[in-house]
This record gives C-alpha cells, structure tokens and sequence, in this order.
C-alpha cells in the first residue's frame, strides 16, 4: 500500500494538520459554539500549507481535493435525492402514517422494549435520529416519568432506537456519509450492516425487557401519543395505500437498483400518493422536493417531526462533505496518513486488529473531531487502503465505520450528536451513557465477529484463496 517510505513526511507534520483539526473543532464548536464547516475549511488550510512545505505543489494540493470529492460524486447526489424523498414523503403522508400506526404498538407493560422499536421505527422512516428524539423520544421521556421510570433509562433507551434507525436507513446522512467514505455502494452498506446491528438490537431490547418488568405500568397516561396521532391524523389522510412507497424502497433494495434511480422513483411514487391520497397540488409537490416539508399541525412534537427534506435540507450536510473531503484528501496526497499508518500497518496482522482499529479510531474522532460525519469520513479514508490489501469488500469497512463512529457519537457530550440528545431528552450524556445498549453493545459485537470471521466479507477471490487456506 504505502510506496516510497523513505520520501514520505515526518510524523510530526503529518500530525500538524491533525492536531491542528482537532483543536480548531474543539474550540469552535465547545467553546464559541459555531457549526464545523468554516473550522474545517481553516484545518484544511492549515493542511495545504504542510503540504506546501513537504514539497507538494499547488497542482498536487488541488488534485488531491477534487479526487477525494470526485470519488463521492454519487454519494452527494444520493444525499440530495434522499432530501427529495423526504420531502415527498411527508406531503404524501407517507411518513406521518408510519408513525401513526407505528404508535399503536405502545405497550405499558412493556414500555422500555416497545419504546425503543417506535423509536427504531421512527428514525428508519425519517433517517434521523435527531428527529427520533426530538420528536417520539421527548413524547417518551414524559410517559416514562409517568411510569415512574428513571429518566437517564428512558433516554438511554430513546437513543438506542434512535440510533438504530440513523444507523440503517437509507435515508440517513451517516449512512451516506459512511457508504460516501469508503466508496461503496449504499445499498450493500445498509446489508452489511443488519449482521452487526440486527443481533445487538435483540441483545437491547433483552435487556430493556428485564429491566422494565421491574417498574409498574398502572400510571400510565396513553395522552401524549394521542395527542400526536391525532394531530397527524386531522392533518393527513391515513390510508394503508400509503405503505406501497415503503413497499417499493425496500424492494428496489432486495433486487438490487441502483440507489439514485430507487430514490428519484419513490420520490414521484411519494408524489403520485401526494396527489391522489392527500389531494396536493403540483406547486406543493414541487416545492417540497427543493425546500421540504414545514410542519403546520398546531403540536410542537409533530411539527417538529415534520419539518424537514428537500435538496436545500441537504445543503449543510453536502457542504460538510465537501469540505471533510478535501481536507482528507490533502491529508492522503501529501502522505500525510501513510506517513502515520506505516507506524502502525505493521502491526495490523489480522481483520480483528483492523476491525478494532477502525472502531477505537472513530471512536477517538467523535471525541476529539466532535462531529458524527467526520468519525465516519476520516477512518474512511485512513483505513481503505488496508481493507483493500487485506482483500476485505469495502462495505465491509463502512459497516466497521458505522459500528463505532456513528453508534458512540451521542455518547460524547461536546459532540454535536450528544449535545443535542441531552438538550432535548433533559438528560446529561454520561448520565444515560450506562443505559444506551445499542450504542455500547454494538461495537464490541463487531469486534467479537471480526476475530472469530462471522460475517466477513471478503472479495470473492480472496474468499476462495481463505478457503484453501483452511
């Protein structure tokens, strides 16, 4: 993987523009508490200058940007369809009847297990996990103080489920972003992902299940999920029909389509329901591709769940891409990460080892980069070259990616993700910390089934070649 080591850059200035990132970030966004786009176009400034003084020229700066950004050409463009798609499918009421009868399955003897799967529904449905749990997650944090149940367990439980749907959904940023960053397709990332996050879904809700047949379900008070459904049920026309859009991604999933025309056709299938189920006009269909849907049903839980989608919805993600993407591509036309893996690569013998790695170092970034995107992008572009030598698909290393920097980043309170969960749910982040299975179970998982090979997926020649092997 890594030619010409006796030309490559010292340690130390590869870890200028890293450390340089970090503490930019930090500052930023803990300290004057901005967004990290600009932070980032300064980090990537600094990065062009150490490169500048390794000896790389403009040409070979400029070069390294605009091929990291071209590899994830397909991925924005996805990104801007999936805003698209939400979009449609809140003015179909797609969305909203998902949610709707996804409610009905509210048990009070179960609360914690339930809980968590409307909050998986949820945030499938949406792809967001902020949206999960500024919307059904707070509804839930008021039936659990109900219930007399304590509420850093409640919000443990709300970002499990939260998160599993951030995790999986096709219309998720993250799942973009991670499937964007180790340049594979979209499609075989959410599968790949289902053999990691699947079984620690089920270990989750065991243990939420054990846990909550301590608490007594005679105080509860069914009114704020009837207040919801009732909000989007005055709101749109709730009809079973709808469920053909769903219907229809998951099938184009199963047989293969390429992403971009699946999302642009579940979105004139989402516009095709709009017009005939809710009786909206081609303005609005139109409309809400480009800006999304605003919410306007009088309930703040609903309205906030509503409003969403469009291609403008995209834009702050698409931009944070962007610019995450020529600062690593700075980072890997310099030499900068071969200059910082070479002192490790020879010590990553095994997938477990590279597993792990990846899983601690996205980990590591959600802690010190503070943003959920570039735990994702950052491993992404250090690792790939592993995965590759080693013969690994590269949904394999999404997956990877996922496991740990998507799951662990609301579990840092300066992290945008833990901030914004514990500002809406009112509970500190390492106050649920304990409670948030999912989050804490699934990156052990991974690792548990990289070392004993469950589920690795490797390219079908080296398969074979593994198979003589043993």
């Amino acid at each position: 993987m890594i030619e010409n080591r006796e030309k490559l850059p010292k340690l130390w200035e590869a870890l200028v523009p890293i450390v340089a990132m970090a503490l930019i970030l930090v500052y930023s966004m803990v300290v004057l508490g901005i967004d990290p786009h600009i932070p980032i176009v300064f980090a990537t400034i600094i990065a062009g200058l150490m490169a500048y003084k390794t000896g790389c020229q403009w040409e070979d700066i400029s070069d390294g940007m605009l091929s990291s950004v071209y590899r994830a050409i397909e991925a924005l463009i996805i990104v801007m369809c999936v805003g698209m798609l939400i979009g449609s499918w809140v003015l179909s009421g797609v969305m909203p009847a998902m949610i709707y009868y996804g409610l009905d399955l509210i048990s009070p003897r179960f609360f914690l297990p339930t809980g968590c799967i409307l909050c998986c529904i949820v945030s499938v449905a949406t792809g967001s996990a902020w949206t999960s749990g500024g919307t059904i997650g707070v509804a839930l944090m008021g039936i659990g103080a109900g219930l007399g149940i304590k509420p850093e367990l409640t919000a443990g439980m709300v970002i499990s489920g939260a998160y599993f749907g951030d995790k999986i959904s096709p219309l998720s940023d993250s799942t973009n972003v991670a499937a964007a960053a180790a340049g594979t397709d979209l499609y075989k990332h959410v599968r790949s992902m289902l053999y990691t996050t699947v079984p620690s879904l089920i270990i989750a809700l065991a243990l939420y299940t054990i846990i909550g047949l301590r608490y007594s379900p005679d105080n509860y008070n069914p009114q704020l999920i009837q207040d919801i459904q009732g909000a989007l049920k005055e709101t749109f026309n709730l009809n079973p029909i709808l469920f053909i859009a769903p219907a229809f991604i998951i099938f184009t999933a199963a047989v293969r389509m390429p992403a971009i025309v699946s999302l642009l056709m579940g979105s004139f299938l989402g516009g095709i329901l709009a017009f005939t189920v809710q009786g909206a006009g081609l303005v609005d269909f139109l409309d809400v591709l480009l800006n999304g849907y605003v919410g306007d049903t009088g309930l703040e839980f609903v309205d906030r769940l509503l409003t969403r989608g469009g291609v403008d919805g995209m834009m702050w993600t698409i931009s944070l891409i962007i610019f995450a993407l020529c600062y690593g591509g700075i980072l890997e036309k310099a030499g900068f990460i071969d200059a910082i893996l070479v002192r490790i690569v020879g010590r990553i013998k095994t997938v477990g080892k590279l597993v792990t790695v990846t899983i601690i170092t996205g980990i590591a970034c959600d802690f010190i980069l503070t943003d959920q995107y570039l735990a994702n992008i950052i491993p992404g572009r250090m690792y790939y070259k592993l995965y590759d030598e080693m013969g690994l698909e590269r949904h394999y290393l999404s997956r990877t990616l996922e496991d740990g920097g998507s799951l662990w980043s609301p579990m840092v309170p300066w992290n945008g993700c833990g901030a914004y969960q514990a500002a809406t749910l009112g509970v500190a982040t390492f106050a649920y910390f304990p409670y948030a299975f999912l989050n804490l179970i699934n990156p052990i998982i991974a690792i548990i089934m990289a070392y004993l090979g469950i589920f690795v997926f490797r390219k079908e020649g080296e398969e074979k070649k593994e198979a003589s092997k043993n």
